[in-house]
């Protein structure tokens, strides 16, 4: 959409029909149609796919006074995005309302999304898409039309500013005296607009950056930030969570390579919506091994809780996704290891290629722990174990020597967590 304002400056044609075809085809939608305010009416300006009797009805009748039964007047009463499910059984159609009654009846539409374009509060127009199946758009879509309207005003306001732009050109053609001070004003101006899509393309490249390698909620923590300084080096007590499949090295060295990328590819889509769900931060994937992350760079209070929460919910996922792979001939089975301390986090990697890395004793630790979790076993260390052992049931795994660690490091196996009752 940038693209097309840019390149039609002054034009708002091929803006608005840009932007009804890009939001019929993302919302699975069969057309759209787009309303300028004109004062006390509101004129059709761009058409998308309609069928031929409404468009060309629509042709005939330009300018209409939507009834604020309609969907398109409620938008206008209200101000807010209107949403209807089916039209045929709202109060404007059995009432008969002429707009409503002709785009059922000529387009055959049934569910119907206006969403009111604005300029901070003041009503522009109204986009409004529709389907000829009673089918109601998702959230997604409604936000898709809600940006789409946000780029229609703003190719409106550019085209209003960059007109003032030109009319103010023509009367310095006038006022010879006046040439050079209005030229470097319309220097500055087409700067400004360079300046505004670069900079709106530059933030859509950094979100795509940052979504490569944090959860989406942290991309967009930094994005809000406006600068990337959560992700430096940094000092920070994190939960860590180590987990890897039991017997999969034994089942890699058997199995074709297609079988164990079909079961890395379930193992790790099971437990991406997890992690998703609890917040947590991946650091890394290496092969069917996992370490997440947890108050950092999101902070929470409850990091060893979240933690052990995740790794109960992975170990019955998988646990599920075991019995699938057993009728197949494949023994494999799932552990978990988890430490609470202070680590070094921040960005590594070089330009285009970043990784969120954890550094320190904590991550070696739910490492170690995972390596001598059993099948099912969930190991924590003392500190996670104080944070959940009144909510949770866990019982003493001994005292562990783990390479790397000079004294031995005391382990307990979470079991489940206690219902409220108990």
């Amino acid at each position: 959409m940038l693209g097309v304002i840019s390149s039609s400056p002054g034009v708002l044609q091929p803006v608005f029909d840009a932007i009804l075809a890009n939001a019929t085809r993302l919302c699975e939608a069969r057309f759209a149609s787009l309303f300028l305010n004109e004062g006390d009416q509101f004129q059709r300006v761009s058409v998308h796919n309609a069928p031929p009797a409404l468009a060309e009805h629509w042709r005939r009748t330009p300018m209409v006074r939507p009834r604020p039964e309609s969907a398109v007047g409620r938008a206008v009463v209200t101000k807010q995005v209107v949403h209807v499910d089916d039209v045929k059984t709202t109060a404007a159609y059995l009432e008969r309302d002429p707009l409503v009654v002709a785009g059922a009846e000529l387009g055959g539409y049934r569910t119907v999304l206006a969403v009111p374009m604005l300029k901070e509060s003041v009503l522009v127009g109204v986009i409004v898409v529709f389907r000829q199946e009673v089918r109601p758009f998702t959230d997604k879509h409604i936000e898709l039309v809600k940006n789409f309207s946000a780029q229609a005003v703003i190719a409106i306001e550019n085209t209003r500013l960059l007109n003032e732009l030109r009319q103010r050109t023509a009367d310095l053609r006038e006022a010879h005296d006046r040439v050079t001070a209005q030229a470097a004003d319309l220097e500055t101006w087409n700067r400004t607009l360079e300046q505004r899509v670069a900079e709106q393309v530059a933030e859509i490249e950094r979100v795509g950056r940052l979504k490569s390698f944090l959860p989406p909620q942290i991309a967009q923590l930094v994005v809000s930030a406006g600068h990337e300084s959560v992700l430096e080096s940094h000092r920070r007590d994190v939960s860590v969570v180590f987990c890897d499949l039991r017997g999969f090295t034994a089942f890699s060295e058997l199995a074709e390579p297609e079988e164990v990328m079909l079961v890395l590819r379930e193992y790790q889509t099971k437990l991406g919506v997890l992690i998703n769900k609890f917040e947590g931060t991946v650091e890394r994937f290496s092969g069917d091994g996992l370490l997440v992350v947890f108050n950092d760079p999101l902070p929470c209070p409850d990091a060893s809780m979240r933690a052990v929460q995740m790794a109960l919910e992975m170990r019955d996922e998988v646990a599920k996704l075991s019995v699938k792979w057993s009728h197949s001939g494949h023994d494999i089975g799932f552990g978990v290891g988890i430490a609470h301390g202070y680590a070094t986090l921040g960005s590594i990697g070089y330009e285009g290629r970043l990784q969120y890395s954890v550094t320190g004793k904590v991550a070696n630790l739910a490492s170690r722990l995972c390596d001598q979790a059993k099948d099912g076993q969930i190991l924590v260390d003392i500190n996670v174990f104080s944070a959940v052992e009144t909510l949770a049931d866990v019982e003493f795994a001994g005292e562990l020597a783990l390479k790397g660690f000079s004294r031995p490091v005391k382990a307990f196996n979470v079991c489940n967590l206690r219902s409220p009752q108990s």
